[in-house]
């Protein structure tokens, strides 16, 4: 924050009012005349950043860490990952433009620090890979979305009493694992890994509901909601056909004696 004060002097006979601002690095000075441009306290720059210059008007006696934040606001790196050289070597945020020779139209260049490189590449590569994640969940789930129509289909088939092929289930089956091996394949972080470990139970819930239907199609007398509840009553016969159980031995109905009879 600049402040202002005036304090007169005298010189030759006159009063002189002084303008006094305080700059950049607590120094206070004496203002010059912005109608001189040689005195002018603001000096343009340029600064080269890659293949790109840029013409940046800072206070003659500011410092390279102000000519850094200022050059954020222009390059959009950040303060910490600029490297400023003038003359061949790096300059400290703290050394002062005048101190060091800076002055008007002065080339400076920038260099971003090669830990904020290599880490912004790391994001952008990150990022990639997210976004490559999203793309394969996506098209998993609209495959799945059309085995699942399919599915609905066959569940329908069945509720109505109808068969269907087993090798249908069985193919739905192994459609379904393809689907899952490929979900297993894709690396994925953050939030493409919850959809990823979605879509994971999604699928095998279909899984599931086939095994289900392959049980139900195989027994069609199999306890569920939608099948019929069949009772057989066994009638017990006499010979034991139709019993459960082995009939009970029948008592035999002759008598065996040993009276003799005497013959002439």
């Amino acid at each position: 924050m600049k402040k202002r004060s005036k304090r007169g002097v005298e010189k030759d006979g006159y009063i002189r009012q002084i303008d006094w601002e305080l700059r950049p690095g607590g120094m206070l000075v004496q203002k010059r005349d912005s109608g001189d441009a040689s005195s002018g306290p603001m000096i343009k720059i340029k600064v080269s950043h890659d293949s790109y210059y840029h013409d940046v008007t800072v206070h003659c006696r500011s410092t390279f860490g102000d000519l850094k934040r200022v050059l954020a606001n222009e390059t959009g790196l950040e303060p910490k990952a600029q490297r400023l050289l003038y003359r061949g070597k790096e300059k400290d945020d703290v050394e002062c433009l005048h101190i060091a020779g800076v002055k008007d139209m002065s080339k400076i260049m920038l260099l971003e620090d090669p830990a904020s490189k290599e880490k912004k590449l790391e994001e952008m590569n990150k990022n990639q890979g997210i976004l490559k994640a999203y793309e394969e969940v996506a098209k998993v789930r609209a495959q799945v979305d059309k085995l699942s129509q399919k599915i609905v289909d066959m569940e329908t088939t069945l509720c109505n009493g109808t068969k269907v092929a087993d090798t249908e289930i069985v193919v739905l089956t192994e459609l379904l694992m393809v689907e899952l091996l490929k979900l297993d394949s894709i690396e994925a972080d953050g939030e493409a890994k919850v959809q990823r470990r979605v879509e994971v139970r999604r699928v095998q819930s279909f899984v599931d509901t086939l095994d289900n239907l392959k049980a139900r199609n195989s027994n069609p007398f199999s306890k569920s909601s939608n099948s019929v509840s069949v009772t057989t009553n066994w009638e017990s016969f006499e010979l034991g056909v139709g019993s459960l159980h082995a009939p009970t031995p029948l008592k035999s109905s002759t008598k065996i004696t040993q009276d003799w009879e005497l013959f002439d």
